[in-house]
Parts: C-alpha cells; sequence; structure tokens
C-alpha cells in the first residue's frame, strides 16, 4: 500500500504554530504567517492571473470606486492549491470563531468542516466562490472595505503576499483601521513579505472591557503603489450571492 502523502498545503498549515497564531488574533485581529508558501509558489499563482479561463468575474476597482487596480474572482471548480488553503486552514480556525460569535452574543456557530459552512452559504443563496487574485500597479490602491457578501459570513480571512516589497515594488502597505465606541480609528500598517500569510478578522472583532466584550469595526485596505507591481491572493471562506 502506498503511503498516505500530504500535500504541499497540509505540510505548510501543519507547521504553524496555531496556538500562538490564533492568541494573537485574539488580542490584535490580526497575525502574519511568515513564508507560508514558498518563492516558486508564489510565482505559480501569480501566473494565474494571466489565463483566460477559471474565473467567474473580473472586476477593475477604479469603475467602481474602489481604488486603483485589477481583480478577479476564481470561479469553481477552484484550482486545487486554493481549494486546499480553504479547506485545512478554516477548520484551525473554526473555535476562535466560535468564541468570537459567543462573545459578542451573536447567534451564529460554525461547523468543524468547511464543506458543511460552505453548505450553510448555499442555504442562503451564496453559492458563488470568492477567492479572488489582485493586481496593483503604479498608483493603485484599495479603499477601506469589508468583504462581506451575503447574511452568512466567517470572522476571518487571509491573504497571501506574491510579491517582494521594496524589490518587487514600493508603497503597498496593507491597511487596517479600528473604530471602537466613542473614539477615533486605530490605523495599522502592515508590510508582510513574499510568501507570507496574513490572517485577519472580516469586519469587526471583540475587545474586553470592564463589563464584558465589545464590538471594535475592522475596515482593510492597500496604500497607494509607487512603483512595480504588487500581487496577492485572497481567500474569503464564505460565498457570495454574485
Amino acid at each position: 500500500m502506498m503511503p498516505n502523502r500530504k500535500n504541499p498545503v497540509q505540510k505548510s498549515v501543519e507547521a504553524v504554530d496555531w496556538t500562538l497564531a490564533i492568541d494573537k488574533l485574539h488580542r490584535r485581529g490580526h497575525v502574519t504567517v511568515s513564508g507560508f508558501i514558498n518563492r516558486q509558489e508564489c510565482e505559480d499563482i501569480k501566473q494565474m492571473y494571466n489565463r483566460s479561463f477559471g474565473f467567474r468575474k473580473e472586476v477593475s476597482m477604479e469603475r467602481y470606486r474602489f481604488g486603483v487596480g485589477h481583480y478577479k474572482y476564481f470561479d469553481y471548480p477552484l484550482p486545487e492549491t486554493i481549494q486546499n488553503i480553504r479547506a485545512t486552514v478554516y477548520p484551525r480556525l473554526v473555535e476562535a470563531a466560535n468564541f468570537w460569535m459567543k462573545a459578542l452574543k451573536i447567534g451564529q456557530h460554525y461547523p468543524a468542516k468547511h464543506s458543511d459552512f460552505i453548505q450553510q452559504c448555499r442555504l442562503q443563496g451564496q453559492s458563488k466562490p470568492t477567492a479572488l487574485i489582485l493586481r496593483y500597479e503604479a498608483k493603485g490602491h484599495n479603499t477601506l472595505h469589508q468583504d462581506i457578501y451575503g447574511p452568512v459570513y466567517f470572522p476571518f480571512q487571509l491573504v497571501l503576499f506574491l510579491d517582494e516589497p521594496g524589490v518587487d515594488y514600493t508603497g503597498g502597505a496593507f491597511v487596517m483601521t479600528q473604530q471602537i465606541p466613542r473614539a477615533q480609528s486605530k490605523p495599522i500598517v502592515l508590510q508582510p513579505k513574499k510568501g507570507d500569510m496574513l490572517l485577519f478578522t472580516t469586519n469587526f472583532r471583540p475587545i474586553k472591557g470592564n463589563k464584558g466584550y465589545y464590538w471594535a469595526n475592522i475596515k482593510h485596505g492597500v496604500s497607494e503603489v509607487i512603483s512595480g507591481k504588487r500581487h496577492t491572493l485572497g481567500i474569503i471562506f464564505h460565498d457570495a450571492t454574485n
């Protein structure tokens, strides 16, 4: 009998210190995992952008005032690497996701398997995949936003960074703002390296106060690219209505 060989995504997921990663998600609302994929895997994913097949929609950000740049939503069936990331990272986040729902008294419970969660999306008419690949050139940027595609959503998502800052492009920082009640927004600016994975909150996070947990609203975007080209792969765990 042949041994059960693990795919590269499984190996990458198992190499993560998930106890530490989840702790940082609880405390910060985001965590960067260094070197989640290697440089060749980055290049392989980048090449997908140039394909004329496998996508359900292409969006010019400028047309919709989302910023300046382009992104493409993958269609089902997703490329194997992307499907494997969705299916293997999701279970590592479920316990934290359910804790957040309980802390904020939100009546949502997430199943252990991603396939079962996708069925919850289907029941609400959310059947379109949301994994996307983005490309920015000079002057490109992404306005602050939240990736909510319907009534069913998962509170975490991830981005894989496919280019090296300071080498392949300059500028183009990943930006988040955190808004808590009766206070000004807190800016968070990150510059992950090529191959890094950034896990972050989709739209809010609980923060513990004197009287329990309260809701902090989170948005994210990308600052202006000064030069070069910047590619990222975004993986959202819920599906979309359109």
